[in-house]
């Protein structure tokens, strides 16, 4: 009998057992982070996915709810924009004499108009944000708007008070963007900890990826939360660094440079010159179009102090060295000196990475697909904290229907 028995094999069911037993403990102990996170900021996570899903068609919203505003009509003949400079001087009109020309947002499609933003210092040392639109086949102005004030953490807007709630809780730029980025952070490591608790340790990958038919009514709840949880989670995770990204730039890059170097636009600075010369707005585009002659204008910061420069975005920019089509330029606003360009096709890899921040934030990396898959994943935010309170209660009533037995 000797020679058949094998001692090894003998003790390899007992290994296994025991090797799966402290996998379980330690799934245990992620449990209990996963638990304490998700309690403490599952409300905060459903408000920033409601409003994500929300800002995923914020221009399409903005539009619908304002189209007096912000829609116009293309001319059927020779639907051909009138002269940035034109256009910039008619929003200008519309304003005040100490209002200053702070970012532009160009049309997204030939039905839209062009939204000025401009900074208006008023009593008490506050500042209003105003926004004129301006139809770019006329040079007309179709209207404005008070968006918000400085002493005033309440936008005047819809979209305006979302963005915010979004991205600061209403709590101000300073404050509340440290605030929420911490809390991307740690919603991050939630979400992470929730993989490791889903993972089948005993491969019933079938089951750990269905939700199970005709199943009770505490198991289809228990489905749901970690079905919806696994799927989510593809999307949520860049999509919540590309948050915390976002929110504190000045945190995460500094890390990203330990592993390659990153250049990062808002360092950027214009040196004032002694005849304090500078160019316009429109120049600074015309500049940025002769860098990059394909595509089409989307964002234009404005330089509104001495040493701010101006920054010009395009989207669309034909290029086969990246798959991303959107570049930034940062012009010197006195001598119109190109600074700085973000261009994934000549970046490092940490400025490439930055890069797909936004896209991925918005979901507009992938176009349509990606849009859908941003907004489904922000709607499953309040998903995954009702169902995860509920079965925190049901297996914490479980253990105290127990101990009164006891």
């Amino acid at each position: 009998m000797d020679r058949f028995f094998d001692p090894a094999k003998k003790n390899q069911p007992d290994a296994k057992q025991q090797h799966l037993a402290k996998l379980k403990a330690r799934r245990k102990n992620w449990l209990a982070v996963h638990l304490c996170l998700g309690l403490a900021l599952g409300l905060f996570l459903s408000v920033f996915g409601i409003t994500g899903s929300i800002l995923v068609f914020h221009a399409e919203i903005n539009e619908l709810l304002n189209p007096q505003l912000l829609a116009v009509t293309m001319p059927k003949v020779n639907p051909v924009y009138q002269p940035l400079a034109n256009i910039f001087q008619a929003g200008s009109s519309a304003m005040p004499e100490p209002a200053r020309h702070t970012f532009t947002n160009y049309p997204r499609n030939g039905t839209a108009a062009f939204k000025l933003i401009y900074a208006l210092p008023v009593a008490n040392g506050a500042t209003e944000s105003w926004e004129v639109y301006v139809n770019p086949y006329t040079a007309q102005v179709t209207g404005k708007r008070l968006m918000s004030r400085s002493d005033d953490p309440i936008p005047y807007t819809f979209i305006g008070f979302v963005f915010e709630l979004h991205y600061a809780l209403l709590m101000g730029e300073e404050l509340g963007y440290t605030v929420v980025g911490i809390m991307g952070v740690l919603l991050i490591i939630s979400v992470l900890t929730g993989l490791i608790v889903w993972w089948p340790l005993a491969g019933k990958w079938r089951q750990a990826l269905t939700i199970k038919a005709r199943a009770s009514t505490e198991r289809l709840n228990f489905d749901l939360h970690k079905t919806a949880g696994i799927y989510a989670t593809v999307v949520l995770v860049p999509v919540l660094f590309s948050g915390v990204y976002m929110d504190i730039p000045e945190r995460v890059v500094p890390v990203l440079e330990v592993f390659s170097p990153v250049t990062y636009r808002y360092w950027f600075r214009s040196a004032p010159q002694a005849d304090n010369q500078h160019i316009t707005m429109s120049e600074a585009v015309a500049i940025a179009d002769k860098r990059y002659p394909t595509g089409r204008t989307g964002w234009i910061y404005g330089a509104t102090q001495p040493t701010s420069t101006y920054t010009i975005c395009k989207d669309g920019v034909a290029d086969t060295g990246s798959f991303l089509h959107r570049r930034c330029v940062v012009i010197d606003q006195y001598s119109g000196k190109i600074l700085d360009v973000d261009d994934p096709a000549i970046g490092t890899a940490g400025e490439v990475f930055t890069h797909w921040q936004w896209p991925l934030h918005s979901g507009q990396a992938f176009g349509w697909t990606g849009r859908i898959l941003v907004f489904l994943s922000g709607l499953a935010c309040p998903l995954l904290f009702v169902t995860g309170f509920i079965r925190w209660q049901q297996k914490r009533r479980a253990r105290q229907s127990l101990g009164n037995r006891f």
